[in-house]
């Protein structure tokens, strides 16, 4: 028997988007007991879309803090076994769900999943496809709530890129195991405005400092190894 799940949106000026994002949800074989979006302070009419779908989308507001401190904030009220996400902007391929609900039930070992991702600009009815990717993102993600838990809150990076895989990579230093199966579970929509499109020296300043980051971490468990061998 498969455990229920929720599904966290971090939101910000996503009301062009937004509406397909939920309705790919919405139209999942076993569907969420709770979508949560978190509007992150949006200057458009986001949080007006969402509120027009009533439960059990959960709409959450806040003042502009970036997008790991709004999946933060939708992350805390999820009280089911097992959490999943989606960015505003993509969406959701029929059997996303019940293809990792069921793997994880079969595999208690495994903490977390991802998925591959169709790319594609445009709308969803007429989309201009480019290539199918291993996507080890929130689109595509689902874990285990308690996990979550247990790595803490994503941070967000300057020009914020690279919170998802400063949380993974903490996830894995915890001992966390995640794959990712061979499934095209996703959509993801790249245009212009995103923080995902395209090659950004100021946004791709959060991957430098996550890799300093995990860097920074294994060397103060290197110090702290060598401390424990001086006084054994």
């Amino acid at each position: 028997m498969t455990e229920t799940y929720c599904v966290v949106i971090p939101a910000y000026n996503a009301a062009d988007t937004i509406e397909d994002a939920l309705q790919s949800i919405l139209r999942q074989s076993i569907p969420p007991a709770e979508i949560i979006v978190v509007d992150d302070g949006s200057s458009d009419e986001t949080a007006n879309v969402v509120k027009k779908f009533g439960p059990p989308v959960t709409l959450i507001s806040q003042q502009n803090q970036g997008c790991g401190a709004a999946t933060n904030a939708g992350m805390e009220r999820v009280s089911t076994p097992l959490l999943a996400f989606l960015d505003a902007d993509d969406i959701w391929l029929p059997g996303k769900a019940r293809t990792q609900l069921e793997y994880l039930a079969q595999n208690p070992a495994i903490s977390g999943l991802f998925g591959r991702a169709q790319i594609f600009k445009g709308t969803v009815e007429q989309p201009v496809l480019g290539s199918i990717i291993d996507m080890w993102s929130r689109t595509t993600m689902m874990i285990r709530t308690s996990v979550a838990r247990e790595i803490g809150p994503m941070f967000d990076p300057p020009g914020g890129r690279g919170d998802t895989i400063d949380w993974l990579a903490r996830g894995q230093e915890l001992g966390f195991r995640f794959e990712l199966l061979p499934e095209v579970m996703a959509m993801r929509r790249i245009r212009p405005g995103s923080l995902s499109y395209g090659r950004d020296t100021e946004k791709d300043r959060g991957y430098l400092l996550t890799i300093k980051r995990a860097l920074d971490r294994r060397r103060e468990i290197a110090l702290e190894n060598v401390d424990r061998n001086k006084n054994d």
